[in-house]
């Protein structure tokens, strides 16, 4: 690179140095990433839900209802709409977890969105004191109560297929299970544990949760 071109006074290092050298610019900060695509839909409680990992991601309550655009790295999820980038969070890989900016949610910004957790309440009030009080743990286990909205709308829908009375006692005995959430309720009604007699409980079949360790674990 140094010796000079046959019948010339420069060299590659000379021209290097004198015209490329100068135009060079700093690497990259960050190392290069492989950038995918998905589409979502923004739910109703501000949320996208990324089925790759099966997370969540808020958005800015505004584009609820929207058809979206994800740009995802292994690092990061940014969501776009229309070109327009409206979000970006750190890439979080816990199934059916929440990742939430404040600043997105609803409440926030005292909007009054279709869901809201007082009409759960009222809604299992009218069902049940038990399934009041259900939903009313269900929405105090999320940082952000929108966060809960679709388990809470699960959860009472199921008096269309089972009635109110069922979904009442199902709601009392899941309770009494410590496990608050959609698949507990849904699984107590469909093996019809809600109408066993409480003196039969030592018979039952118990459900699987972990806070329910069984025989073996005194062994």
């Amino acid at each position: 690179n140094a010796m000079s071109f046959r019948g010339r006074e420069y060299s590659r290092c000379s021209l290097f140095m004198e015209i490329e050298k100068g135009e060079l610019m700093p690497l990259p900060a960050k190392r290069y990433e492989v950038k995918r695509y998905a589409q979502a839909t923004v739910h109703k409680n501000s949320h996208i839900y990324f089925g790759k990992d099966k997370h969540y991601y808020s958005v800015p309550y505004r584009h609820i209802g929207k058809q979206v655009k994800l740009v995802y790295t292994d690092n990061i999820v940014e969501i776009y709409h229309k070109h327009e980038r409206f979000a970006v969070h750190t890439r979080d890989r816990k199934k059916y977890g929440y990742t939430t900016l404040a600043d997105h949610m609803p409440s926030h910004h005292r909007f009054v969105s279709e869901w809201s957790s007082e009409r759960f309440i009222d809604w299992a009030g009218n069902i049940g004191g038990h399934c009041k009080g259900y939903i009313i743990a269900i929405l105090e286990k999320k940082q952000h109560p929108e966060q809960s909205y679709k388990s809470c709308l699960g959860v009472l829908h199921l008096a269309k297929k089972y009635g109110r009375e069922r979904l009442e006692n199902a709601c009392k005995r899941a309770s009494e299970y410590g496990a608050y959430n959609y698949n507990m309720v849904e699984r107590i009604l469909k093996k019809g544990w809600d109408q066993i007699d409480e003196r039969m409980d030592g018979d039952m079949e118990m459900p699987e949760h972990n806070n329910i360790r069984g025989g073996k674990y005194y062994e």
